[in-house]
């Protein structure tokens, strides 16, 4: 309840997901069949279901319970067949965010690659129920993001290079389109958009005050809130043109001499700190954009929490004195506590929100239902009769049309 808030604020909430079954499967034997089990992934805590053997659509109906330790986690549910004692083969996987969960509803997702840039094949169905406290979710959303300690084996891909570049190029074409076009105010290639930019201008640096910068970020995320509300923009109209690079390329032909082999690896290695480089890009300028977007509601909230609580700070309080209690709290940091970690509070918000590639990656790809199939498939055939009776019509009319022409005498049997 929110009023235990302040007690226990590591413990955010709990998570429970029900496994149900998973339909059509990719068979993995001469028989046609596989024995597919699934594992459920919440932050650092793993569990997995039993095996059903010689099965395509197997039933688990496995019921596990997550602690929560992040609001901003994504559970994902990752469907493997047993190989013996060899590595397990992947089938399927799917990603669901922990703040677009809808509790007891039962769903039907698509399962998707590795990489869950694309739909692979089978379905699986879950039911998910979240319980959690907000004030707690709120401030752990400020705190270091839970690391990993299992390290992804990177490697060089031609796909996410170009893909990260083209991200970057949309940031920094917005980016420029806004510096010229208050660059064609300044050279007044407008004559009434100049002067209300100029006479803005007087206004804003005569009369300004610093509490007046997170109002106008506040404003410009409640503008956007009221553009979605009113449907005039969508947060998601971005994703259109997104495309996920899920296989993997081929190795390279082992032909040519070594001395040229060992420049391609060195070349790589550039090219990889390049490639992250220009992705930490990416992601920084797709969270900004998504938090005043409102692709994730609850970030978008608490970002207008914060910066209405700057705005009231700012006006009450003078600027010395804030920036003067968080030097000192910056350099006691490490005397008052000495394993505290170091850390950016805004970083660590930042990288809570999900860029444009994640979005991708966790959005639901819905299974048709079997009562909506029979229903699409009786549409389907009144579109086929339709037609038929309007190809018949047509042609009828045609008919008719040449036996009245061969009924009309012609100017050459006149003559």
């Amino acid at each position: 309840s929110l009023k235990n808030s302040h007690k226990c604020v590591g413990e955010v909430g709990f998570l429970q997901v029900k496994v149900i079954k998973a339909n059509d499967l990719p068979p993995t034997d001469l028989n046609g069949k596989s024995n597919s089990f699934c594992v459920i992934e919440l932050g650092i805590s793993k569990l997995q279901t039993h095996t059903v053997y010689k099965s395509v659509n197997p039933e688990w109906n496995k019921v596990v319970t997550f602690p929560i330790k992040d609001i901003h986690d994504v559970v994902e549910l990752t469907v493997l067949d047993e190989n013996g004692d060899k590595t397990p083969n992947f089938l399927g996987k799917v990603a669901i965010p922990l703040l677009s969960v809808q509790n007891g509803q039962q769903i039907c997702l698509f399962l998707k690659k590795e990489h869950l840039g694309s739909a692979s094949k089978g379905t699986i169905t879950l039911v998910l129920d979240i319980l959690y406290n907000k004030v707690r979710a709120g401030i752990r959303t400020f705190q270091p993001k839970e690391t990993k300690l299992m390290e992804e084996n990177v490697k060089f891909s031609k796909k996410v290079l170009a893909q990260n570049i083209y991200r970057v190029r949309k940031i920094s074409t917005a980016v420029l389109y806004t510096l010229q076009y208050i660059k064609s105010c300044f050279q007044w290639e407008s004559t009434q958009r100049s002067l209300i930019a100029f006479l803005i201008f007087l206004v804003t640096v005569w009369h300004f005050e610093l509490f007046m910068l997170p109002l106008f970020l506040l404003l410009l995320v409640s503008w956007n809130y009221f553009q979605l509300t009113t449907g005039k923009a969508n947060s998601n109209q971005d994703l259109v043109n997104m495309s996920m690079g899920d296989d993997e390329e081929e190795d390279e032909k082992e032909s040519g001499k070594k001395g040229l082999m060992d420049k391609i690896h060195m070349v790589q290695e550039v090219v990889l700190v390049v490639q992250n480089v220009l992705e930490e890009l990416a992601n920084v300028g797709e969270r900004i954009k998504n938090i005043f977007n409102w692709s994730v509601p609850f970030m978008s909230c608490l970002a207008c929490l914060v910066l209405f609580v700057s705005t009231a700070l700012l006006y009450f309080i003078p600027l010395r004195y804030i920036v003067l209690i968080w030097g000192v709290n910056k350099f006691t940091k490490k005397l008052r506590n000495p394993y505290t970690i170091d850390n950016n509070e805004i970083l660590d918000f930042l990288k809570r929100v999900p860029s444009d590639v994640q979005k991708v990656q966790y959005s639901a790809l819905r299974a048709p239902t079997s009562q909506s199939q029979p229903r699409k498939k009786r549409g389907c055939e009144l579109q086929q009769l339709g037609g038929q009776h309007m190809v018949l019509s047509i042609t009828s009319l045609e008919v008719k049309k040449r036996e009245r022409c061969k009924a009309q005498p012609s100017s050459l049997d006149i003559i």
